[in-house]
């Protein structure tokens, strides 16, 4: 009997201490809006757009003041993110697929995230996670490219860039592009009688409750606030001061944030808050000529290299791990997302060196003294930028070349290119080193694409006033 109880004890003990020594790893949940403006929520400085569900993230975590994508257009966005790599290492540039804006050459179902590339969802796998992917994907529309081939255990969204939030018909001729109908995991299409942004934030909670009781990786993909500007009438109704598609924009924006707080809500009944690792952000910068969406105080807009199309809201909360309602103020990049992501799920290998994102965590935790990154890049053809320390040189193939000191123009007003010469030939050079280890572009836009996202660049370089109406 006394043997009997001291191994019972014995056992006791070892199973506190395996407890003690293997925490329950973090549930982690990335929420990515997609074309919404730098100033269109009340966490950047809005008075008019109330996102209250999403500022509970600032509150309770980290807001980051610099936070970069990799390019200023959806597609290429999406590869860097969720390889961690700077996209065009493996082609993909800086170019949407499909191939309906491409020039003769690769199209259609051969553009897609090269399936050589390893995923977050890749990653996370192997370390006992659950994984899914809900809404937008955009990395390619043939099946070999699928989220479900990419490390996703679970998929419901739509393979193409855009689509109606409303029920597609099978019998309207402009609805037949099969990437844009609503799929449950691998060819199977059924339209949501919901608007869909509502749709992906109910499947969201459902997913969570399924799998509350292991670790799961949740890639939260609205295509909210991307065009069309379909919106509810009660929620275009909260805005009567607005008009056009600046209320439509700000109403897309509240069903948004009325998601975000559904899929808190369950995180708190659950008591999983504690310990998810989440991130909010959004995929480049606002359309304003397209949604009206408002990217004070920067200056240009998705499909630019000025701050305007690369600078992103962000925030990241972890409760049990991170500081909460603080500011980290060093640029860092979407492409430090599967680095921090996999290290926070207990990864114990050294990422591959072709990895260009870092872990985040150790420098939020203040154990790391040095910045995450002193310089970052931006190609697109022909049009480059680079960012090293607070200076930023831009790149195009017919003007010159302009050079800002973001540290007292983030709004790219005063060109310095004439004043320091030297400058902006060391930066010149260093972007042309870096596009030197990069892959020939698979696919390219035509030149009409092109001629447009200058165009865009020149008629938004003034920044809007914060609630100017569009």
């Amino acid at each position: 009997m006394f043997i009997r109880i001291i191994l019972l004890l014995l056992g006791l003990i070892s199973a506190v201490s395996a407890a003690v020594e293997s925490p329950k790893k973090p549930n982690i949940i990335l929420i990515l809006a997609d074309d919404a403006g730098y100033a269109d929520f009340s966490f950047q400085g809005s008075q008019v757009f109330q996102t209250p569900n999403i500022d509970r993230i600032a509150e309770t975590g980290v807001r980051f003041q610099q936070a970069y994508v990799s390019a200023a257009v959806c597609g290429p966005s999406r590869a860097g993110l969720i390889t961690g790599k700077y996209q065009q290492k493996f082609g993909f540039e800086e170019n949407n697929v499909p191939g309906y804006m491409s020039k003769s050459g690769t199209t259609g179902d051969d553009m897609g995230l090269p399936v050589d590339e390893k995923t977050i969802a890749d990653y996370l796998k192997p370390l006992g996670y659950r994984t899914a992917i809900l809404g937008k994907w955009h990395l390619g529309n043939a099946d070999r490219f699928h989220p479900l081939n990419r490390g996703f255990d679970e998929f419901y969204g739509f393979r193409g860039g855009a689509r109606s939030y409303f029920p597609f018909s099978e019998n309207n001729p402009n609805h037949h592009l099969t990437e844009n109908f609503l799929e449950r995991n691998f060819g199977s299409y059924a339209e949501t009688s919901r608007y869909l942004t509502d749709a992906l934030a109910d499947e969201a909670v459902a997913f969570v409750k399924r799998n509350r009781s292991n670790p799961f990786f949740l890639y939260l993909s609205f295509n909210a606030v991307h065009a069309p500007m379909d919106a509810l009438p009660e929620d275009i109704q909260a805005f009567p001061t607005l008009s056009g598609n600046r209320q439509k924009v700000a109403a897309m924006t509240r069903a948004l944030d009325r998601g975000v707080g559904k899929l808190l809500s369950t995180l708190d009944e659950l008591q999983l808050t504690e310990n998810t690792l989440l991130v909010f952000t959004n995929d480049n910068g606002g359309p304003t000529d397209h949604n009206a969406s408002n990217n004070y105080p920067l200056s240009g807009t998705k499909a630019t290299h000025l701050e305007g199309g690369i600078r992103v809201p962000f925030l990241m909360s972890w409760p049990k791990k991170l500081p909460k309602n603080i500011s980290y103020n060093h640029p860092i990049i979407t492409l430090d997302l599967l680095p921090t992501f996999y290290y926070a799920a207990g990864g114990k290998e050294s990422l591959p060196e072709d990895i260009d994102g870092v872990n985040l965590l150790p420098f939020i935790q203040g154990i790391a003294k040095t910045k995450p990154h002193e310089t970052l890049y931006w190609k697109k053809e022909n049009r480059g930028a680079i960012r090293d320390g607070d200076w930023k040189l831009l790149r195009f193939p017919d003007r010159p070349a302009e050079l800002y000191n973001l540290s007292v123009d983030v709004g790219e007003s005063n060109n310095l290119a004439l004043k320091h010469p030297d400058k902006l030939a060391a930066l010149y050079k260093k972007l042309f080193q870096w596009e030197l280890n990069l892959e020939r572009p698979r696919w390219q836009l035509k030149r009409e694409y092109e001629g447009k996202a200058m165009q865009r660049m020149d008629e938004y370089r003034t920044p809007k006033t914060p609630e100017a109406v569009h």
